[in-house]
């Protein structure tokens, strides 16, 4: 079961009822710069861990200035489409309600899922950047604030290729099931909070293991993928570049 610590308690709360009935996730994104296309993507990944274990979601998108660009931004990232706020402001009988926030959001009822600023001095401006920029968004604590620069985004889109180029060399290997402790550490890890450096950090286990095969290793990084969106098996088929 997905737990999410309340900003309001500080306390570990279900993040999804315990009925299994709709939970919506509100994403508060005031302007369309880094630190709110951070809030959406923590919410993006929210939606992704809740649906993993069978939780039906719907999801919306409040507050936003420019949000033209705040979607094609989102989309270069991989982050799927929230739909605009109701004006009614009607739901449609969740059980459940969890607001994914940054620091300067106004007061709201619910679970509260708050997000550190973003100080980005990396210029991302292209989809491979972007790609770079979700890994390095990714691989911080939600709740730390990230500097983010030049050098940063290319350590990401560094990681990005070595794990596709593997990705894509494993899946000519013989399948493989994924180990049921490694399966286990990785629900672990982002039912814990959220904790998705904790996934990253399984992967890179996996990665080195001398005891897992190389078709288990491509079944374990697809199955991560379903959370961390960063599309792992992009490159599978793909003539190694010369």
């Amino acid at each position: 079961m997905l737990r999410i610590t309340d900003a309001r308690t500080g306390r570990p709360t279900d993040a999804a009822p315990a009925r299994r009935g709709l939970t919506r996730v509100e994403a508060h994104v005031p302007r369309p710069d880094t630190t709110g296309l951070r809030v959406l993507l923590v919410a993006d990944v929210l939606v992704r861990a809740l649906e993993i274990s069978g939780t039906p979601v719907w999801t919306v998108l409040t507050g936003a200035e420019g949000r033209t660009e705040l979607r094609q931004r989102a989309n270069a990232l991989g982050i799927r489409p929230f739909e605009e706020e109701r004006d009614s402001g009607a739901g449609l009988g969740e059980a459940q309600v969890l607001h994914v926030l940054g620091p300067d959001a106004e007061a709201v009822d619910g679970l509260r899922v708050e997000v550190a600023p973003v100080d980005d001095e990396s210029g991302a401006d292209d989809d491979e950047s972007a790609s770079a920029l979700r890994l390095a968004l990714l691989a911080r604590p939600r709740h730390e604030p990230v500097r983010l620069g030049a050098a940063d985004l290319a350590d990401a889109e560094e990681n990005l290729r070595h794990w596709r180029g593997a990705v894509a060399t494993w899946a000519t290997r013989p399948s493989g099931p994924i180990p049921d402790p490694v399966r286990q550490q990785l629900r672990a890890a982002w039912e814990d909070d959220l904790d998705v450096p904790a996934v990253l950090g399984v992967l890179r286990k996996v990665e080195t293991s001398g005891t897992v095969p190389d078709g288990a290793r491509f079944e374990t990084y697809a199955y991560a993928d379903r959370l961390l969106g960063l599309e792992l098996t992009r490159d599978i088929g793909r003539e190694a570049p010369s």
